[in-house]
């Protein structure tokens, strides 16, 4: 092959990586920016899953009077400001057994910013400690 006059060889494919790079880069930034949304709902279920076990040990060992209070403080005890702006911790009531529902919103990217319209749900249940 004949190199055109003034120029040397592989001078013509100098900036090629540089230009298929800023090609790649919303791609790259686009793929990045999905798996850490993954990675906060993923992490939001986690959330809600401890939440709901934390409300339950604390549902068993309080009285049926103050079950709900206990169940709603121990379930937030441990939850970050980021999700505590629309966390709810239910304890209803039933014989015998103690249920929690925890629910929590999913932030978008940044927690503590805004929220996706729907709920993580995280459920536990333990059998009723007897009192002595």
């Amino acid at each position: 092959m004949s190199v055109p006059s003034g120029e040397r060889e592989g001078e013509r494919d100098r900036g090629q990586v540089t230009i298929e790079f800023l090609g790649m880069t919303p791609t790259i930034i686009v793929t990045l920016v999905v798996l850490w949304q993954v990675v906060l709902v993923g992490y939001t279920f986690t959330l809600a899953g401890n939440a709901a076990d934390e409300a339950v040990r604390a549902g068993t060992a309080a009285e049926r009077g103050a079950r709900q209070a206990a169940c709603e403080q121990a379930g937030k005890d441990k939850l970050s400001d980021a999700w505590m702006s629309g966390a709810t911790v239910d304890c209803p009531p039933a014989p015998g057994y103690v249920t929690a529902d925890v629910r929590l919103k999913v932030p978008v990217l940044f927690p503590g910013t805004i929220d996706f319209p729907f709920e993580v749900k995280g459920h536990a249940g333990a059998v009723e400690e007897e009192k002595d």
